[in-house]
């Protein structure tokens, strides 16, 4: 089969493997409540989400070093292979627990799959290529947030919440077979195997402890507790442990030598702190549309698409620019105008149109495209053939590790302000209503001293709002959306501040651009064909 031919059908298997995999992380969510609903388990539906985070998150650095020792092709068609059998077994799933398990063995195949396409595209084309083909992937990422709800929502007003998790399989299948076929001819990297079991287990054992803390910190432990506080310090120990056996392995995992190259470092910085910002607005915006603005979930859901749509245009467009302009250039153009994009989001109020929120987070999603491809990008054109698959790992880890601090440390934000907010400019209110001390709603103001922050479930329950008296809601309503809004206001300049020590940390990668393509492969011996995939 010619070579041409080959790639053809190989980039239909990367497109279906990315779309479907990114499509698996918005289609659950809106498949929740009829999960939920069926299954039970409401006190622990979160871990749905949260299993598939934890082991997809982990595997990734793992997953690229595997890559470049075994090749692409096996290794990609083994993280179908798993995500596939964890479909599979979510959808058989017959209580709560039994999905969580099989979310978290689907998130190891999802883990497997998503950097390996990106590595892929590396190995195939050009530099002066990659840009483009890498846009198109991250445009799919958007557009897979955009459509998944949509999907996830006629899947189970018109069948069963299963086939959310089935579908993957016929597509599943499919994206195998052409990337088998596509990659077929790929030559083994290293004939001579050296793992490095301990800093698997070391690098396994410090994430998991440092999501886990991250995730059930302030959520079902207090931050002080003892549970919280063991998480943390294993994660600690085991991370400290796997940098000790890192200089030390023979063929390390994730080799500290990496780091010693600016590029790398600075693009990975950048990485973190692009996630911190970009996941801590997803996280946030839905509630302040709904909460301050009173929009429907699903208006809430499609004010976002604009922000994807956006974020779509950029990636593919950015693709092409980085190879025309300094990596530090673009780097810092993105994280500039995602910083533009969350100040306008913190000059969001009550007063607000839903029109001006559109227009303020079209802003961040533009920043955003112009650095989701470079990322990947930058590493990949300054590391050679044999490395590319850990560097290119790394981009997405570190970008995984910085949306998992995001959302923790900007919900401790909205956390202070909002209880702040509530017992300054809420609850003198509230206190003032006649009967308020002993009628029916005495619980509610209970609960205002008590839990401040669970009032704001009082804005996004339709059922809640109905059960209040008109008169009542003219009284409270104001100041409860005004301590939203002045909260998420702190939330969205914290973001804004992270966002900007980006674009100097991008500043720092120094004059590095996609080299012309005949010195580069003379530099590193780079030949983008099949065969040295």
């Amino acid at each position: 089969m010619e070579t041409n031919q080959k790639r053809k059908i190989l980039i239909i298997g990367l497109l279906l493997g990315m779309f479907f995999a990114s499509l698996d992380q918005t289609i659950v969510g809106t498949a929740m409540p009829r999960v939920v609903s069926e299954l039970q388990g409401l006190d622990i539906f979160v871990w749905v989400t949260t299993a598939y985070m934890l082991t997809s998150t982990t595997v990734v650095p793992i997953a690229g070093k595997l890559a470049d020792i075994f090749g692409r092709r096996i290794m990609y068609v083994l993280g179908i292979g798993i995500f596939m059998l964890g479909s599979a077994l979510s959808g058989q799933a017959h209580s709560m627990t039994a999905l969580i398990l099989s979310r978290g063995l689907q998130g190891v195949g999802g883990g497997i799959m998503m950097p390996m396409a990106m590595t892929i595209v590396g190995d195939i084309f050009p530099p002066a290529q990659r840009g483009k083909w890498q846009g198109i992937m991250g445009a799919l990422f958007g557009l897979s947030s955009i459509v998944g709800p949509t999907i996830g929502g006629w899947i189970v007003d018109h069948s069963t919440w299963r086939w959310v998790f089935y579908i993957n399989i016929p597509v599943g299948l499919l994206a195998a077979v052409t990337i088998f076929v596509g990659l077929s001819g790929e030559k083994r990297a290293k004939e001579n195997v050296v793992i490095d079991y301990a800093g698997v287990i070391t690098l396994i054992v410090g994430v998991v402890s440092l999501l886990l803390g991250l995730s059930l910190g302030g959520r079902d432990y207090p931050w002080g507790s003892w549970q919280t506080l063991t998480l943390f310090a294993t994660s600690i120990i085991f991370l400290i442990a796997f940098i000790l056996v890192e200089r030390k392995a023979e063929d390390p995992i994730l080799s500290l030598h990496l780091f010693e190259n600016r590029v790398f470092t600075a693009v990975n910085i950048v990485g973190f702190l692009m996630g911190f910002g970009m996941f801590g607005a997803i996280m946030f915006l839905p509630l302040y549309l709904q909460g301050v603005l009173g929009v429907s979930a699903t208006s809430s859901g499609n004010t976002m698409i604009p922000m994807m749509a956006a974020m779509m245009i950029t990636s593919i467009f950015g693709g092409k620019l980085v190879t025309k302009l300094q990596f530090r250039v673009q780097l810092a153009l993105g994280m500039s105008i995602m910083s533009i994009g969350f100040f306008m989001m913190s000059t969001m109020n009550v007063n607000t149109t839903q029109s001006s929120a559109i227009l303020n987070i079209v802003v961040l999603g533009l920043g955003m495209g112009l650095v989701m491809p470079t990322l990947t990008i930058a590493v990949q054109s300054v590391f050679p053939p044999s490395e590319r698959g850990v560097v290119t790992a790394a981009t997405q880890f570190f970008r995984s590790i910085g949306s998992t601090l995001g959302m923790t440390i900007l919900g401790v934000v909205m956390n202070h302000y909002s209880a702040s907010y509530l017992k300054s400019g809420f609850i003198p209110v509230v206190q003032k209503i006649p009967g308020m001390q002993a009628g029916p709603f005495a619980g509610m103001l209970a609960k205002a001293e008590a839990d401040p922050q669970g009032l704001f479930n009082i804005l996004l329950s339709p059922d809640a709002m109905k059960a209040i008296p008109q008169q009542m809601q003219q009284i409270m309503l104001p100041p409860l959306k005004s301590a939203l809004a002045n909260s998420l206001h702190y939330v969205f300049l914290v973001a804004m501040g992270i966002v900007f020590v980006g674009i100097i940390a991008s500043l720092l990668i120094g004059d590095a651009k996609i080299e012309e393509e005949r010195s580069l492969q003379k530099n590193v011996n780079l030949k983008p064909d099949l065969n040295n995939a």
